[in-house]
């Protein structure tokens, strides 16, 4: 299996892994006297579980929140919880008086109020004679019917249509560079140039499986970055998939036109949609699949598009721009619902309005109309191909409500991954089913 973060995973690493293990296995063998002096004197610790497996219910929440009290001494005072919704807003609290005994576990069922379709934030907290503490959760009621508020602009179709018209009068002037330095016992590794956009010059990597049949072809996966990440080759054990990465305009090895400082790339020509970076960096991608098609020992109808953050937001908008991406993996997409996000995440609000005020006569209202081109809720009903997405519910970025909002207009095959306590990130079951998910439907066994 591939490893998304371009690490190799060989057999000396193994071995190594299962030698560290070994090592802290022997370090924390103890006697069970010492054990036990030790759970003795250990701290109080809290552990909250929600009565469903991505903390998304019908109608009203359920939680046990547990306290294990390991001390030789009783413990009294309160524990509790306070509910608001995604922008701060509080509906409901609970306050329950404890008494806890030396070594003990204590248990709390807190059955929630019923309350309105959305997401929303609880804390709870623990405040004893020698303990205080908050656990941040967060859980959804009816999920799947989570709507965004507002419709996507009437000529929101028209206007990508004639970006993508813009974007095919420019040659690609497509250029191919082999690194035979980087190369690796089972793949070569190429660096790719091309003309996107505004005639804007872009580059990527491609590793290749090396083969002796020189007819052979395969499969694709297309890295798309993350926000302000510079990309490097992916290096993977599969022998059938190329792996491709790009850095988009004003990122990496394509900063020539663009060099911004992190924090005001996201707001680039943000008063003109017309010149707006974002525009630009999807055509990127969209001429990054271009090259794919240049390609002949690529297959052109087994692409799949994957990313994470900003990575995750351009896998949903080229698979919504253009009908040749066959699968898309988006996880933790950034920008989607973007007028709702005020209020539930500082970023990247707080990044548009410190770009108004350096701007005479540009407005936030006139931020958010340009932004509505660019949100990817409305690229979302454009989206025909089998489709992936996994968010966190704590994710401080990228908000699960309006995650669910965007996709829950997506009209074909999907999938949703929910990582109940984690926050602008997914974990390794996110990474395993995608390799199968992607293997299974490209015919790679």
């Amino acid at each position: 299996m591939f490893d998304r973060t371009g690490f190799n995973i060989n057999k000396s690493s193994i071995r190594v892994a299962g030698f560290l293990l070994a090592l802290s296995l022997l370090c924390l063998q103890k006697t069970s006297a010492q054990e036990k002096k030790e759970k003795n004197n250990g701290d109080i610790s809290t552990e909250v579980v929600a009565h469903d497996r991505d903390a998304i219910f019908s109608s009203s929440a359920y939680f046990t929140f547990s306290v294990h009290n390991p001390t030789g001494k009783d413990e009294a005072g309160t524990v509790s919880y306070v509910v608001t919704t995604e922008k701060g807003e509080k509906v409901a609290d609970k306050v329950q008086s404890v008494k806890i005994s030396q070594n003990s576990n204590e248990n709390y069922d807190f059955h929630l109020p019923e309350m309105k379709t959305g997401f929303y934030k609880i804390n709870f907290m623990i405040n004893v004679s020698d303990y205080d503490d908050t656990t941040r959760r967060a859980f959804g009621i009816k999920a799947d019917e989570i709507r965004p508020e507002t419709g996507k602009p009437a000529d929101f179709d028209e206007f990508w249509q004639n970006t993508k018209a813009e974007l095919a009068k420019v040659a690609p002037n497509f250029k191919v560079t082999p690194l035979p330095k980087k190369n690796t016992d089972n793949r070569e590794v190429y660096q790719f140039q091309m003309q996107s956009l505004d005639n804007y010059t872009v580059s990527g990597y491609m590793t290749i499986p090396k083969t002796k049949n020189k007819n052979r072809k395969f499969s694709v996966l297309l890295g798309l970055p993350g926000y302000q990440v510079s990309v490097d080759p992916m290096l993977g054990l599969d022998n059938d998939l190329a792996i491709i990465t790009i850095d988009v305009r004003g990122q990496g090895n394509s900063r020539d036109g663009i060099d911004t400082r992190r924090d005001e790339y996201i707001s680039y020509r943000l008063e003109d949609k017309n010149k707006y970076v974002m525009r630009g960096v999807i055509m990127d991608c969209v001429r990054c699949i271009d090259f794919i098609y240049s390609r002949p020992n690529l297959k052109h109808d087994n692409i799949l598009v994957t990313g994470g953050s900003m990575g995750g937001y351009l896998a949903l908008v080229v698979a919504g721009v253009d009908k040749r991406v066959n699968l898309c993996s988006a996880q933790n997409p950034i920008l989607c619902d973007i007028r709702a996000l005020e209020g539930a995440t500082d970023w990247p609000i707080s990044a548009f309005k410190k770009y108004v005020a350096t701007q005479p006569g540009l407005t936030m209202d006139k931020v958010l109309s340009n932004m509505d081109y660019y949100d990817a809720k409305n690229f979302a009903p454009n989206i025909t191909c089998p489709t992936l997405m996994g968010i966190g519910l704590l994710d401080p970025f990228a908000p699960p409500g309006d995650e669910y909002a965007t996709f829950n207009e997506i009209p074909g095959k999907k999938h949703i991954m929910v990582f109940k306590n984690l926050a602008h990130e997914i974990n390794q079951k996110y990474k395993d089913y995608e390799g199968r998910w992607m293997r299974d439907t490209f015919a790679l066994f």
